[in-house]
């Protein structure tokens, strides 16, 4: 069966609390587990969360600030210290490649990982397979990209309709591929079937891309560094405020709104709550450390689901 969870490992931003680590978030999709922003501490909240470093399958950095970086050297080593067998995918921005190789060689250690870098330079796809993940550059003093994971639509088989007109076993497999079986179309014995769509948007200002990211996510999972009371400082330091998160899912189809990256300033989560409800209807979870958040389940047709 499969398993579309977020396993939250950190949501503070720049200053960690007693509370609050700083950022991390592995996001497990089937047989993938994609690694957000490993700030510091990483390794230890991976540990209480019962994530493994075999269950990483690709690394997802944003932008090179410490609290989204910081703990990427104990991560890279710990591949190699459990002999982690499948490579491990790095995407990150290319104008931070120095960055990444003083991190990825932070200290002495027998490296024995398949780590391969896949540095990014624009937007687009930089992943494809059983979903597309695609990047987009942000608004942030440093350059940052937001991610996007996007499962194409399929099909869902109907039994009872299988069954009418024989089909079983192989039969079934071949179908699926050709597209029809003999007189039997595959839109004959099955329905149409959604694919999902999860967004990470992290330390940027409002701008085109972060609805880009955000259209008709199942998930998003975005940063509320700031209360709407602090707006000129969000502008001034290039962050969002819970207010204009919730504004931007609203305004571009998500079903679930995962708040995060919060300043210290603020020790009461329930304001960033409140003022997210104001603006949207929708699911809200106001994430804390070492919380598990699964993804919506489908969509009941592609209707709810329109290409943006």
């Amino acid at each position: 069966m499969s398993t579309r969870e977020l396993v939250v490992l950190g949501t503070a931003s720049q200053v960690p609390t007693r509370h609050r680590n700083q950022n991390g978030y592995l996001l497990r999709w089937d047989g993938e587990g994609l690694l957000f922003d490993p700030g510091e501490g990483t390794q230890r909240q991976m540990l209480r969360a019962g994530v493994a470093a075999t269950d990483i399958t690709r690394i997802c950095l944003t932008h090179f600030h410490g609290d989204h970086t910081l703990g990427l050297p104990g991560v890279i080593q710990r591949l190699s210290l459990d002999a982690v067998k499948h490579p491990v995918h790095a995407h990150f921005p290319a104008s931070g490649t120095h960055y990444f190789e003083r991190l990825r060689h932070a200290t002495s250690f027998y490296e024995q990982a398949d780590l391969r870098e896949h540095p990014i330079a624009e937007d687009g796809p930089i992943a494809t397979g059983k979903f597309t993940l695609e990047a987009r550059r942000l608004s942030h003093p440093v350059e940052a990209f937001g991610y996007r994971l996007v499962e194409p639509d399929g099909r869902t088989m109907l039994p009872g309709k299988l069954r009418e007109r024989g089909i079983a076993g192989p039969d079934v497999g071949k179908l699926q591929r050709e597209g029809h079986l003999g007189s039997t179309r595959l839109e004959d014995v099955s329905t149409p079937r959604p694919g999902q769509r999860f967004a990470f948007v992290m330390d940027t200002r409002l701008c085109d891309a972060v609805y880009a990211l955000s259209e008709k996510a199942d998930m998003l999972v975005i940063e509320s560094t700031f209360l709407a009371e602090d707006t000129r400082l969000a502008e001034d330091f290039g962050h969002l405020t819970a207010q204009q998160a919730a504004r931007v899912a609203a305004e571009s189809g998500v079903r679930q709104l995962v708040l995060t990256h919060f300043s210290q300033r603020y020790p009461d989560p329930q304001r960033f709550l409140d003022e997210a409800k104001a603006e949207f209807d929708g699911e809200i979870v106001v994430a804390e450390d070492l919380e598990r958040v699964q993804v919506p389940k489908r969509r009941s047709s592609p209707a709810d689901h329109p290409a943006p």
